[in-house]
């Protein structure tokens, strides 16, 4: 893959992997940990992914051409690159799934329920099929336009939801004590971890190496403070014990929004605004895979993995989908005890190896 994009691209793209999950399904899980102090662990984990991201893109620059999978395999070897990209493509595929999450339940459990969830798993892998088989270029820039949608969402729920706040909901700050509202953030990590290996996987395809750290920490603040608004909004309006009831939170923050006599029923503008994000995710998810997959089995062109992975991510994001109570289980316990340890273990192992080698150069 030689093409080339900005810093601009990857600012946008980091932010719609990040956003449309973490404004919904994250803040309700968040806030049956620790209430009002949802905000808070936002914040939190928005500053633990810059530092992720920041790691990552420093360790990258060690290289310098090479993702994190073609720089293991330089420092340790043809199979230890093959085994990361096999641990990312998990790490892929479960994002994957939590992505469909997040894309199944704002359509079905608002506005189609009683369509098959099979009818959203195969209209988000031919989605994602179309944006992956184009390229990362064309992702990067309709990852614009939903950066766009992003602003404009925001702006409009602000506006809609200002009347109806109530300062009072947000107190007392930090009820719940630092710790528990640093250890209800790891929720949050999981959302900016799929961009952080994202980041692995493309950055080296990032113009000027040499701000790679810097615009690679941006992007997660960028990101994390547009999803910010979301918890201090839900909690201000809905209160903390309202948003811990639904699955998508931010769902039922639109439902209570309005502007005027007339702007009602903000689920549409909602689903209208969010849609461009998910849709994103759901193509940089794909797309990623696909090249891990490709790593795997030594294919110099990773759309010819487009298929295998649609069918192998469509079908364990279908069997997570499928029942709720699994979907939400594996959302809040198990995936964040395989995400964060993957993003932030896998730089720093593939950081460490790269040293020694350099380490070990003068005495051979």
């Amino acid at each position: 893959m030689n093409v080339r994009i900005s810093n601009g691209m990857l600012l946008a793209l980091v932010m719609n992997v990040i956003y449309a999950k973490a404004i919904g399904i994250t803040q309700g899980i968040i806030a049956r940990e620790v209430a009002a102090d949802m905000w808070l662990s936002t914040l939190i984990g928005t500053v633990q992914g810059m530092a992720a991201a920041w790691l990552t893109a420093r360790v990258l620059r060690m290289d310098g051409q090479s993702s994190i999978i073609e720089m293991t395999a330089k420092a340790g070897g043809k199979w230890a690159g093959k085994l990361i990209a096999a641990v990312l493509l998990l790490f892929f595929i479960g994002a994957f799934a939590m992505v469909l999450v997040t894309f199944t339940y704002h359509l079905m459990d608002y506005f189609l329920p009683e369509a098959p969830v099979i009818l959203f798993v195969v209209a988000a892998l031919v989605v994602g099929l179309f944006g992956a088989y184009h390229g990362l270029e064309v992702m990067g820039r309709m990852a614009f336009v939903g950066v766009f949608s992003i602003l404009i969402l925001n702006i409009l729920v602000m506006m809609g939801s200002i009347s109806e706040f109530d300062v009072k909901n947000l107190l007392p700050v930090m009820d719940s004590g630092l710790a528990r509202t640093v250890w209800a953030s790891r929720h949050f990590d999981t959302d900016w971890s799929l961009a952080t290996m994202m980041i692995a996987v493309l950055l080296p395809h990032v113009k000027k190496p040499q701000r790679w750290g810097r615009a690679s920490a941006v992007s997660i603040l960028f990101a994390g403070l547009a999803v910010a608004i979301w918890p201090v909004l839900e909690c201000g309006v809905l209160s903390a014990e309202a948003t811990r009831e639904y699955i998508v939170s931010c769902m039922q923050l639109a439902r209570t929004a309005h502007i005027g006599l007339f702007l009602h029923r903000y689920e549409m503008i909602m689903v209208a605004f969010f849609a461009t994000s998910s849709l994103i995710q759901i193509m940089m998810s794909l797309f990623c895979a696909s090249l891990c997959a490709a790593k795997i089995v030594g294919a110099e062109d990773s759309r010819r993995m487009l298929i295998p992975m649609a069918l192998l991510l469509g079908g364990a994001g279908y069997w997570i989908v499928a029942d709720h109570m699994r979907a939400m289980v594996f959302t809040a316990d198990y995936w964040p005890l395989f995400a964060i340890p993957v993003a932030l273990g896998v730089p720093l192992l593939v950081g460490a190896i790269s040293l020694l080698r350099k380490a070990k150069k003068p005495a051979a």
